[in-house]
């Protein structure tokens, strides 16, 4: 029997051993990682170091740009100054692979096995694979909902229920917006982000490229349409402007009655706005039609082990621990509402309970029950020419610079030919 491509905890249980410290060698490993995202992996290190003593994981928590342009930079540099792990965003993944295809692990070299990748969807798993070639392993899920204030609908007689479509969500807003004076129906980043396209995008099968990654899919009739519906909430006044931090400060005071993200938004609304507990809850988001899919995903990343790592194989028992175990994913859940990838995570008991914060919701079954629902959305190397583009283009729609939403993601389109190279799709 081979034991070549066992992770740690797989090579003890084959070994019969009733310790899995047996084999482990003293040494650290360093990951670079922000926010939620740094403060759950050091929420797993309890449950990690019981099992593994000898292996200690030192958290940086560096900042979201922080992280990735100091990887970037590294990779860049041939590897040098890399952690042993990065964090890495799935949408973000494929610039870094296509571009530096030697700067990370090959984690099947290590034991990340075809068993072990299909306990992933398929839809976390497109980004983080070239080819054959598994460079990250899925972490958090990024399934959108919207979060909304209970007794701000209530005051304005609006059941979230009832609201099936963006339509609705437009109607429902004005509503809201009347009844509670100084409140807004909700807050879109139009100045540094393209969160709002890409999630109802995503909804609708549509995105910047095509599945397959080999065309330009931005100026499609489902893109299209999105980008009309996110116009029309914005002159409706349905939606304000807001970047992350005012979102933030928003939530805590009060003013604003909904936020649309991925499932960890749950640890940001929970983590900065303690005092609201009870009056925060959870609806799926709308849909373009009332028979339209209701399922999306934003955000979400990976953990990567960097090529020069002299820690491979402790940096691997890490993270088939912290992402490879239910009690892994269900910690950092518990802790900072990272949503699982793992699909036997989903299966949990604590995922069918009610939350206390969120009036004795069970959020978790709402929220990870879009999960096979969500179509896969590839980023590819070109995310960051596209991104800039398209909200280089949706300023400059909203301000009226183009007739229509078809003609500007016409242009867009063409902008993003010209500085990639892929056709647009016909």
């Amino acid at each position: 029997m081979s034991f070549k491509f066992l992770g740690a905890t797989a090579l003890v249980a084959a070994l019969g051993m009733g310790s899995a410290t047996a084999l482990a060698q003293p040494t650290e490993i360093t990951i670079w990682s922000w926010d939620i995202a740094a403060s759950s992996l050091k929420a797993s290190l309890e449950g990690f170091n019981k099992q593994f003593p000898d292996i200690k994981v030192n958290v940086q928590d560096l900042g979201n740009h922080q992280v990735f342009d100091k990887t970037l930079a590294a990779c860049a540099a041939g590897g040098d100054g890399l952690p042993d792990v990065v964090t890495i965003e799935n949408y973000k993944a494929e610039i870094f692979w296509n571009r530096f295809p030697d700067c990370f692990a090959n984690l099947k070299d290590l034991g990340y096995t075809s068993e072990i990748q299909a306990k992933f969807p398929d839809f976390k798993r497109t980004e983080l694979e070239a080819g054959d070639v598994p460079y990250a392993m899925p972490w958090d899920s990024g399934p959108v909902a919207v979060f909304y204030r209970r007794d701000y609908y209530e005051k304005a007689g609006v059941d979230p229920k009832s609201i099936t479509t963006w339509d609705d969500f437009i109607a429902a807003g004005k509503k809201i917006a009347a009844a509670n004076p100084s409140v807004v129906m909700a807050q879109a980043d139009f100045n540094g982000d393209s969160e709002w396209f890409r999630m109802i995008s995503n909804e609708q099968g549509c995105g910047f490229f095509s599945a397959d990654g080999q065309t330009i899919a931005i100026n499609q009739p489902a893109c299209i349409a999105t980008l009309e519906k996110i116009k029309q909430m914005k002159d409706a006044g349905t939606l304000t402007a807001a970047n992350w931090d005012e979102k933030v400060q928003a939530n805590t005071a009060g003013t604003v009655a909904s936020q649309l993200y991925g499932g960890w938004y749950e640890g940001t609304i929970r983590t900065n706005s303690p005092k609201l507990a009870g009056k925060w809850g959870v609806y799926l988001m709308p849909s373009l039609a009332p028979n339209g899919a209701h399922a999306a995903n934003v955000g979400g990343s990976s953990l990567a082990i960097s090529n020069g790592s002299q820690n491979k194989k402790a940096a691997w028992t890490y993270l088939n621990y912290v992402l490879g175990t239910d009690e892994g994913q269900i910690t950092m859940l518990k802790s900072f509402g990272l949503v699982p990838s793992l699909l036997s995570a989903e299966k949990q008991p604590f995922v069918s309970e009610p939350q206390s914060y969120w009036g004795g919701q069970a959020i978790w079954a709402d929220i990870l029950g879009t999960l096979p629902k969500v179509v896969a959305s590839r980023g590819t190397a070109f995310q960051g020419d596209a991104d800039g583009i398209y909200k280089a283009t949706q300023t400059k729609y909203f301000a009226g610079g183009y007739p229509n939403a078809k003609a500007a993601l016409d242009d867009a389109a063409n902008q993003i030919a010209s500085a990639t190279g892929l056709p647009i799709a016909q």
